[in-house]
């Protein structure tokens, strides 16, 4: 069931969670922000917000030096509808943090929706949530996730791989793909659409 909190109006607003850590990758956090706040505010009656969290709700300094301050810690975060996790090279002291991975496997039991953006989805592998499920990841760490949990079905051409309860997203500007996609999936298709011109996301490479 998912979690909601009421508004003044009676409403239920639903909370969207993006973790924050030291040496993550920035647009992996910053894309899917831009994303779904532009979302949460341009349409408020959707019934969504967007907030971050980390372990202690301190600042936290990213892959190349943006300094960020999260709205909440671990235990002042309140209860998340979907949570998102960057990857970046800090995903890394993850893989080997048991007190990181048990709070990992809590949110599983407790969160409806988990995210990932990048190599946020070998956090979950070493979790043990992706075991013979498909997933994806940065192109430079599919080998590293078939080495944490050799069951997982690696899509390595795939932009964001949604299965069901876990969304999981190629790197970086991935996440900005699978935060549109987010958006279909938790209202429709119109809406993502809205907010993709919104933020002018019409992806050309000029090279």
């Amino acid at each position: 069931m998912a979690a909601s909190v009421e508004t003044g109006e009676g409403d239920c607003v639903k909370k969207i969670g993006i973790l924050l850590f030291d040496e993550f990758e920035e647009l992996d956090a910053v894309g899917p922000w831009e994303v779904l706040s532009f979302w949460a505010r341009q349409f408020p009656g959707d019934g969504w917000e967007v907030t971050t969290l980390s372990r202690d709700g301190m600042p936290v300094t990213a892959a190349k030096g943006l300094v960020v301050h999260p709205e909440h810690s671990y235990e002042t975060a309140p209860p998340l509808d979907v949570l998102i996790y960057p990857g970046g090279q800090g995903t890394r002291a993850h893989l080997g943090d048991e007190a990181q991975l048990d709070w990992v496997r809590r949110q599983r039991a407790q969160v409806p929706l988990l995210a990932s953006v990048c190599t946020g989805s070998l956090v979950y592998a070493r979790a043990g949530l992706l075991a013979g499920r498909p997933a994806t990841t940065h192109w430079g760490s599919l080998g590293l996730l078939r080495e944490l949990d050799p069951t997982v079905v690696i899509r390595p051409d795939a932009r964001f791989v949604d299965d069901g309860d876990i969304v999981t997203s190629a790197g970086v500007s991935a996440g900005i793909d699978m935060a549109l996609h987010l958006v279909a999936r938790l209202l429709d298709v119109e809406r993502a659409r809205q907010v993709r011109r919104g933020i002018q996301y019409d992806p050309q490479p000029p090279v």
